[in-house]
Formats: C-alpha cells, structure tokens, sequence
C-alpha cells in the first residue's frame, strides 16, 4: 500500500510540474510570435549590420571629380585664360615701338652723321630755326606755340604727363624758368644730326646724332661732341646701357616737332 500511494503521490506531483510548465510555457511561446527575439550583439552576423555607402574606387589614372558639376573658374584647376590685348585682337600685330626710344641698335651698322643743315626738308629746316630763336629767347614760354596741343602735341616724357608741358619741363629744370632745358635744346639742335627710317612713316631726323650711334664706336672727336651734352660722369652710366639716354630731339620730314625726352 505504501509503494502505491508513494506511486500515485509521485505521479500526482510530476504531473502538477507538467502542467506549470507547460502553463508558462505557453504564453511565452505565444508572446514570441509578436516579439522580435532580442540578440546579443556578438550574436549578431556581419552581413546583418546596417551597410553605409562607399564611393566605389577611383580607377588609376583617373581624377575625381568634385561633388558640384557647377564648377567655377578656380575649382577648374585650371587658371583662367589671359584676356589677350587690343592689338592682337583687333589688327593681330604687335604695337609700334616708341619713336623716341634710343635707336643705337646692337649690331646695326653706324649712321651716316650730318651736320649741313641745308640739306634738311624746308619744313625740318623751318621748325628747327623756330625752336632754336624760343629756346635763345630765355622764355619758355616762347615754345608754346611750337609745341601744339592735343594728338600734335609733342612728346616731353616716355610715359604720360598732366598738366601744362611747359609747367612739366620747368620741372625737370635746376632752376625754376625752366632756361637750363631751353640751354639743353641749343646744344641738342646744334649738334650733328641724323636721318632715320628715310621714306617710311616712321621717318625722323633726329639731335643729337648719339641718339642712334652706337657709344662704343665712338671716337675722340666724337666724345668731345658727345661732352658738349653731357659730363663725363652721364657718360660713364649711358655705356651700362649701351646707348645714348640723354635730351634728344626729333622732327617729321613734314616739320612737326615729334619729341624732345631724356632717359630710357
């Protein structure tokens, strides 16, 4: 009897187990079904883990482009093309070169020196008497009306002046009238001359003739021309150019007075 009930009592008990297990069992599997099974991370699988965009590899050889397509000037890498000059746009030549630059070109043979002014153009022969009377004047003001004015005027610097000429040149005087340049033009028109680019529209006649001699051909009676203008201090700097830089003046054929500049 006692075996029997000890049976039916441990029958009793493992069924009672049986069913709380199963009665929690139950609600857990039921729960699972709308429940998201929690894993751990290390449990979760490489190809799981949310993937972000990468740029796919540039190929070699290849330049990346930046991220706008609109690309300005300076994101180009490339620097902007140089706006090209009038000159080459308009006529495709380059411009004239100044007139009234040093024409003591290296290597070009020495020029034929004047000194006979009867065989100067009337015109040259008339405007260089002109000049000549103002500038023994001793009034500067004398030269006005040999100068002239807008697109005739002539040329007193390489580069551009404002103001009154005559004003200008009292500047580049030691004394304030202005009679130490009227004593520059005497000596500059008295000295012997020289006839450039004949028959084009460049064509001069030029004082003094050192303006297109080269300095290193010169000889000892030339120099002493040459110290009438300048001293010989002027003329040790001058041969570092290699060309004469002082006053010089220049007439057309036609008798307009083209410049009278110093300096290079």
């Amino acid at each position: 009897m006692l075996e029997k009930h000890f049976s039916a009592s441990a029958i009793v008990r493992t069924s009672f187990l049986a069913a709380a297990v199963c009665a929690f069992s139950f609600p857990a599997l039921s729960a699972g079904r709308d429940m998201p099974v929690q894993l751990a991370l290390s449990e979760i699988k490489k190809e799981e883990l949310p993937k972000t965009a990468e740029p796919a590899p540039a190929k070699p050889g290849a330049e990346q482009e930046p991220e706008d397509e609109a690309q300005t000037p300076s994101d180009s890498g490339k620097p902007a093309a140089a706006p090209e000059s009038p000159a080459e746009t308009e006529s495709g030549n380059t411009p004239a070169t100044n007139p009234a630059m040093p024409n003591a070109k290296e290597g070009a043979p020495v020029p034929q020196v004047e000194y006979d002014v009867t065989k100067l153009p009337f015109p040259v022969q008339k405007m260089r008497e002109l000049i000549l009377t103002a500038a023994k004047s001793g009034s500067i003001e004398a030269l006005r009306p040999l100068i002239g004015s807008g697109d005739d005027v002539t040329m007193l610097s390489l580069a551009d002046i404002e103001g009154d000429p005559l004003a200008y040149l009292k500047t580049l005087a030691g004394d304030p009238d202005g009679q130490e340049i009227l004593a520059i033009l005497v000596d500059v028109l008295e000295s012997g001359y020289v006839h450039l680019d004949a028959g084009t529209a460049d064509e001069l006649y030029v004082w003094p003739y050192f303006f297109a001699y080269p300095l290193d051909k010169l000889e000892p009676k030339q120099k002493v021309e040459l110290f009438q203008i300048v001293t010989a201090g002027d003329y040790e700097e001058m041969k570092q150019f290699g060309t004469y830089v002082f006053y010089r003046l220049g007439i057309t054929p036609k008798g307009r007075w083209r410049f009278f500049v110093t300096g290079d």
